[in-house]
């Protein structure tokens, strides 16, 4: 683990992971500690990850100001780890809601990235809609698991505007795309590895205009990778292929039987098509 100080003085973590030219990673949640992103299913072997943890998450400290939390107020801190490594262009991965950072970097120092890596990520900054009925065509393919019907009631129950906080639990085993005792304990470790008041705000009012950001993006000229998974009820298949046309220059991904968290499901799938996409 190393630490800088962000512009206001927070005391920020990063871990370094394997060896190569560096790929700056930002985790989702959203607000959710880098140490669930692992070694991104064995992509340490082929480049330098950088983890960051974002304020108030994992190893870095919780900042004076809880305003600083909003996603777009941490645009700065991903600038100064730039600094911190040396580089005056970084190759950036986001994943889920780090995307929403990662995209928002993206558009405010666009001459500062490489590559950008979106790995299922979150639709809400860019304004791509998805419906109940995209959701629920994604549901009814994993009809044939032994969780289905107490996961598929709860989700039910949740389209009809009836859910209780167990309900949204009761979803969890959607959000990956094989639900198993390593998968089981990633979801049960999110928790302790999330802050609650972070999160609250990383998505405030303010944050960001889709409408503005998408206008930026058509003058993005860095290279674009977005992974999407096939099962992945936040981002199905056809909204992941909207969000890649918003792009100049982007290539979509797709591993059919995967989730939200596509390195877990194919680790070799992941690995080999990060690392194709060129530098």
């Amino acid at each position: 683990m190393s630490t800088f100080a962000a512009a206001d003085g927070t005391l920020l973590a990063y871990h370094e992971i394997g060896e190569g030219y560096p790929l700056v990673c930002l985790p989702g949640g959203a607000m959710r500690a880098s140490a669930y992103l692992g070694d991104l299913g064995g992509l340490s072997a082929q480049r330098r990850l950088v983890r960051l943890d974002l304020r108030g998450t994992g190893d870095s400290a919780v900042p004076a100001d809880p305003a600083t939390y909003r996603c777009d107020r941490q645009v700065d801190d991903v600038d100064a780890l730039r600094a911190q490594i040396g580089l005056d262009q970084i190759d950036l991965l986001g994943h889920s809601a780090g995307a929403a950072l990662a995209i928002l970097y993206a558009t405010r120092h666009p001459e500062r990235v490489g590559r950008l890596v979106l790995v299922t990520p979150t639709p809400r900054v860019v304004g791509v809609e998805v419906s109940d009925s995209d959701r629920r065509e994604l549901v009814e393919l994993r009809r044939g698991e032994p969780w289905f019907p107490e996961a598929y009631a709860a989700f039910e129950r949740i389209w009809s505007g009836e859910a209780t906080m167990a309900d949204w639990d009761a979803i969890t085993p959607f959000v990956y795309g094989h639900w198993d005792d390593a998968t089981r304990a990633v979801a049960e470790r999110e928790q302790a590895e999330s802050s609650e008041e972070a999160a609250k705000a990383y998505y405030g009012p303010g944050a960001f205009d889709p409408a503005a950001v998408r206008e930026a993006l058509t003058r993005l000229d860095a290279p674009v990778l977005l992974l999407s998974g096939g099962y992945d009820v936040q981002l199905p298949p056809k909204c992941a292929a909207q969000y890649a046309d918003l792009f100049p220059r982007a290539e979509l991904a797709t591993l059919p039987l995967a989730g939200h968290f596509p390195w877990l499901d194919d680790p070799e799938w992941f690995v080999s098509t990060v690392t194709a996409f060129p530098r």
